[in-house]
């Protein structure tokens, strides 16, 4: 169930059409602070403005075009959302997404823009895998879940393998973590190009899901998590990202919200990077010394940028 890096490398050929090969950036004033040298992975610059279009893309265009006709159905706060929103019109079949009433606002008129019907649910009483999945069954859609899936796993490797390309020889890959399926993919692609490197995972201190489960050695779910990072309020692994996480990430960290709003200001104050919370988390962990010292090169995922202006300016 795990994809190896080559599903990572078949990926990359069959997204190259609708995913941007995203920048790789410094900031001198990062590394004084930090003690590291650090390579940002832009994903904010990303289609849709985050990473998540490349497993979408790649889950949505592996489905067999007999059955990829009769469309796609998935559950997302926001950023997946989009995703295969985009990726479906790119494919030119119809795509449902179940959204929660309290995803951000920016999101839910992005993924209407894009063309997808949104399906409103309440994240404190419904279950929003139990409606996609009736849906499915009434429409004869595909389910591309957010994360817990070989092909959005190995998509989301692609950020990594680019990342390693333009910046050989990093001694850690530092990145956020919802569901695990940015850094499960990244993990793998990271450790087939570069064994000895080392991968942090970073949650927010309230959606603490995957560090709770690993420490535990099995999937621990949490009640409905508060953390600005809205596209980390995972309650629980997948079984395929648990396993991956288990298997090649060293430790998950945590931060604060208040670390991730100050990471988001030295983003957009000195590096001009528009960063949505979640997408800040990495940059958050290495700011503030939550991984360990004398990492040297690291790299590190910013996530996304889609962020609401009304959050944008409590970080300020």
């Amino acid at each position: 169930m795990i994809p190896t890096f080559d599903d990572v490398a078949a990926a990359a050929r069959r997204i190259a059409p609708i995913a941007r090969r995203t920048p790789v950036m410094t900031s001198r004033t990062f590394d004084g602070m930090t003690g590291v040298r650090a390579s940002f992975k832009c994903e904010n610059f990303q289609t849709g403005g985050a990473f998540k279009i490349r497993g979408a893309s790649n889950a949505i265009l592996s489905i067999p075009e007999s059955v990829r006709t009769r469309g796609v159905v998935t559950y997302s706060s926001g950023n997946h959302a989009q995703a295969t929103a985009i990726a479906s019109r790119y494919a030119g079949i119809p795509a449902m997404i179940v959204m929660p009433d309290d995803a951000p606002k920016s999101k839910l008129e992005a993924t209407r823009g894009y063309g997808a019907t949104v399906v409103l649910y309440d994240r404190m009483r419904e279950n929003r895998t139990a409606i996609g999945e009736k849906i499915a069954a009434e429409t004869g859609a595909t389910i591309v879940p957010p994360f817990d899936h070989a092909d959005v796993v190995a998509g989301q490797g692609t950020a990594a393998m680019e990342l390693l390309e333009e910046a050989p020889g990093l001694d850690a890959l530092v990145v956020c973590v919802g569901g695990g399926g940015l850094i499960s993919g990244c993990a793998i692609a990271a450790k087939a190009l570069c064994p000895g490197i080392r991968v942090f995972g970073v949650e927010p201190e309230g959606a603490d899901d995957f560090r709770q489960s690993i420490e535990a050695g099995r999937i621990i779910e949490i009640p409905p998590p508060a953390t600005v990072a809205d596209g980390l309020r995972t309650l629980a692994p997948g079984k395929i990202t648990f396993e991956a996480v288990r298997q090649n990430v060293e430790k998950i960290v945590l931060v604060s919200d208040d670390e991730i709003r100050a990471a988001m200001r030295f983003l957009l104050f000195r590096m001009k990077l528009l960063v949505e919370p979640s997408g800040a988390v990495a940059a958050a962990a290495v700011m503030h010394g939550k991984v360990p010292a004398g990492l040297g090169r690291v790299g590190i995922v910013i996530s996304g940028g889609n962020v609401d202006p009304d959050v944008l300016a409590s970080s300020f």
